[in-house]
Formats: C-alpha cells, sequence, structure tokens
C-alpha cells in the first residue's frame, strides 16, 4: 500500500477512536472495589463520546444521582456500578440523547459504610468500609487497646430497618488470644465499635496510695484487696469506712462498713462493684462528701499521670 494511503488510514482510525473516548476532565479511575451505592457516595461517570455527560456525581440522601440533560433523577442506592451503567444508557436512549450509549460508572470515593471505633484504644477513629473489614481491620487502624481496656469489644450494628442497634459482644481473650475466626466478625459499614475500659475500684481518704485499681474480672475485689492495693491504712484511719456506689439516674448510695470489724475478722470482708469509692476518713475531722470524692477523682484522672492524691495533714 502506499505510503499516503497507510497515513490516511491511521489519521482516520485515530479520529475514530477519539470520538469513542471521552475528552479530557474524564473522572479518572478508581481502585475501589466494586460495591453497592450508597447515600453520599461518589461516583464517577463516563459516557464516551459525550464529555459534557461524563462527570462525578454524589448520591444523594434520597439514595438517588442526576445527571445533565435528564430529566428525572435515577436510583442509585443498593445498585452495584454495573448496574447503574445500564441504567444511565437506557435513560440517554430513551431520552433521545444518545443511540447506543456506552456508560462506564466506578466507585470513586465511599461515605456511606463508616465503622467507628471508639473508647479504650490508642488512636479513636472513624473510616470507610472499602472492601472486606474485619474486627481485627478496625481495631489495627486504631493502633490496637489502650492499657486500660476491658475484657469485652462491644460491636454495634443497626437492624434492618435501621431502628434497633443490635450489639454483639466479643472477649479480648477469644479475639486476640485465642484467635478464634468467629470472633473475627465481618464488618460491613455502619457498625460502631467500642471497648469500654476496664472496671475500677477507687480508694480515697487515709490510705498510703490513693488511686483508682483495675477489679479483676474472674474474682472481683473485696474491701481487703482494695486496701492491700491501696498500700494499707495510715495512721489516722477512721473505724468505720464508706463505700459510695453509682446508681443509675441518682446519686451515689452511701453503704456504711465497720472498718476495724473486718480487719479483725469479727465482720465478713465485703466484695466491692466496679465504679465503687472506698473512702476512708481521718478519725479527727469531718469526712468527706461523695462530690468532693467525685472531682478529686476526675482531676487525678485529667492529670499526665493519672495518679489520685489526697493530701492528708497529720
Amino acid at each position: 500500500m502506499h505510503k499516503c494511503a497507510l497515513l490516511a488510514v491511521a489519521a482516520a482510525a485515530l479520529a475514530c477512536a477519539q470520538e469513542r473516548l471521552p475528552l479530557s476532565g474524564t473522572p479518572a479511575s478508581s481502585n475501589l472495589p466494586a460495591q453497592p451505592a450508597g447515600d453520599g457516595d461518589l461516583l464517577a461517570v463516563t459516557v464516551y463520546g459525550a464529555p459534557e455527560l461524563t462527570r462525578t456525581v454524589r448520591v444523594s440522601s434520597q439514595g438517588t444521582i442526576r445527571l445533565p440533560m435528564l430529566t428525572q433523577p435515577m436510583e442509585a442506592r443498593g445498585l452495584m456500578p454495573e448496574e447503574i451503567e445500564g441504567l444511565i444508557a437506557e435513560r440517554l436512549a430513551a431520552e433521545q440523547i444518545l443511540v447506543d450509549p456506552v456508560v462506564t460508572v466506578t466507585l470513586a470515593e465511599i461515605a456511606s459504610r463508616p465503622i467507628r471505633v471508639a473508647g479504650s484504644v490508642r488512636r479513636p477513629i472513624t473510616f470507610q468500609a472499602d472492601g472486606r473489614t474485619t474486627l481485627l481491620d478496625a481495631l489495627t487502624r486504631a493502633e490496637g487497646l489502650a492499657p486500660d481496656a476491658g475484657p469485652e469489644i462491644l460491636v454495634s450494628r443497626p437492624s434492618k430497618d435501621g431502628r434497633v442497634a443490635l450489639t454483639t459482644r466479643v472477649t479480648v481473650k477469644a479475639l486476640l488470644t485465642n484467635a478464634d475466626p468467629e470472633a473475627n466478625l465481618a464488618l460491613e459499614g455502619g457498625e460502631d465499635v467500642r471497648v469500654p475500659e476496664i472496671g475500677r475500684v477507687f480508694v480515697m481518704g487515709n490510705v498510703t496510695k490513693p488511686g483508682g485499681f483495675p477489679m479483676p474480672q474472674a474474682s472481683g475485689m473485696t474491701v481487703m484487696q482494695a486496701l492491700a492495693l491501696a498500700e494499707g491504712l495510715t495512721r489516722f484511719s477512721s473505724k468505720v469506712a464508706y463505700i459510695y456506689r453509682p446508681v443509675d439516674g441518682a446519686e451515689k448510695e452511701e453503704v456504711p462498713l465497720e472498718l476495724q470489724k473486718i480487719m479483725d475478722r469479727k465482720n465478713p470482708d465485703v466484695t466491692l462493684r466496679a465504679g465503687d469509692i472506698l473512702y476512708i476518713p481521718d478519725n479527727r475531722r469531718s469526712r468527706m462528701t461523695a462530690n468532693i470524692l467525685d472531682k478529686v477523682i476526675s482531676f487525678g484522672a485529667g492529670t499526665a499521670s493519672g495518679v489520685v492524691v489526697l493530701s492528708v495533714k497529720h
């Protein structure tokens, strides 16, 4: 074939290809895995040969998207990208905008599948489930459990009707120590992962080392064990102690204890609950109220060391 004829054929092929390819400004392709679209997701819509229709569109809170020149919005919520491609092509042809349109839809940004990780983790975080995500993946993104993490992880997800949150309890031992695959829950987005702090008992007043002490989960903690953790009583401690116990929707319950009789084994030891304040007053002055003790504990928790210090003058 003559050289000029070859150049003419090549030029015609190039022109034909340019007519079928989108022009500049085409949304970039996405590496996100294909999954059903949800409210707030950003879709990259490419209509070959029609740059005026090629753009990114965000799924509205009603679950629809709009394209220019189309008279009505289109349903996108819950549809895979290839299903949305078919709907757009059908509408473009039905409204006589294009003949035999070729449409590509990719997921450019996910905003409809948030997973929130909070509580006793090193870095609370909210991220989007952009593929297969597990409970371990979520905790890894949160940089793992904090030192004060409790023995359970709570995973809440909305029910199918979205009205009720269904909560699954996963033990840290099953997930991390035993590596139980059933404990490594699959997360699809919309879940709240919360790691509660370990329960603590606070020992305040006339003890050597006031502070909050982790509550053992298996055996619990008694008054004598709490005093041992606080390194014992000081010289002027009262013979009567008080437990201030949280009560839902009410002021703390006050439970008096004959401490000396417990120490002399004349009265049985008393089991404490998580959140209890064991307060040993000074025998030479009036005792503090539960409100003041709460403020002291809150202040200690907000300091750099986290140590509760209660000044006692002898």
